[in-house]
């Protein structure tokens, strides 16, 4: 299976999801994240909480959905709504969740505070990830609709972590 973690900047919240995804998936199962509109680059404070965590942080870019190596199976989008941030709709075959996490990357303040930003979407996404994989998935993945219903669950109950 793979997975798109799509957002509109691909700089934080979605290679934090892709990075933290291909950490903990089982094997046959890969994350790769993009962005409708991408920044260019990786914010450097996720590449350094990815690697506190001890979570391998090479390799990653800013990238569009245009230039995606394979079609994935699954779309998480997770733009927040505390900006009126607006989510980019993947056309296509696929399974559609929503697991929406605040841009740590407009967070302002002290620099404890704008470390915390990114800590919380870091655990909010890892917790979701972490429960979507605990799910029975070889079921699961016969069964698109119950797959949906189980992942939009997930965005819906774990607000925070």
């Amino acid at each position: 299976m793979n997975i798109l973690f799509l957002c509109t900047g691909n700089s934080c919240r979605s290679i934090l999801g892709e990075a933290t995804f291909n950490h903990l998936a089982p094997q046959g199962w890969r994350a790769m994240s993009a962005g409708s509109k991408p920044t260019g680059y990786v914010h450097p404070r996720s590449l350094a909480l990815l690697a506190k965590e001890g979570i391998a942080n090479e390799g990653y870019f800013s990238k569009s959905w245009d230039s995606l190596p394979v079609t994935p199976d699954i779309v998480i989008t997770v733009c927040g709504s505390a900006a009126g941030e607006t989510c980019p709709a993947y056309l296509g075959p696929v399974i559609r969740t929503h697991w929406g996490v605040d841009d740590p990357a407009h967070a302002t303040g002290t620099e404890a505070e704008i470390e915390a930003a990114f800590y919380t979407a870091y655990r909010i996404l890892r917790a979701r990830i972490e429960a979507f994989l605990a799910l029975p998935l070889a079921q699961l993945a016969t069964d698109k609709t119950a797959l949906k219903a189980a992942m939009d669950k997930i965005g819906q109950e774990i607000v925070n972590a």
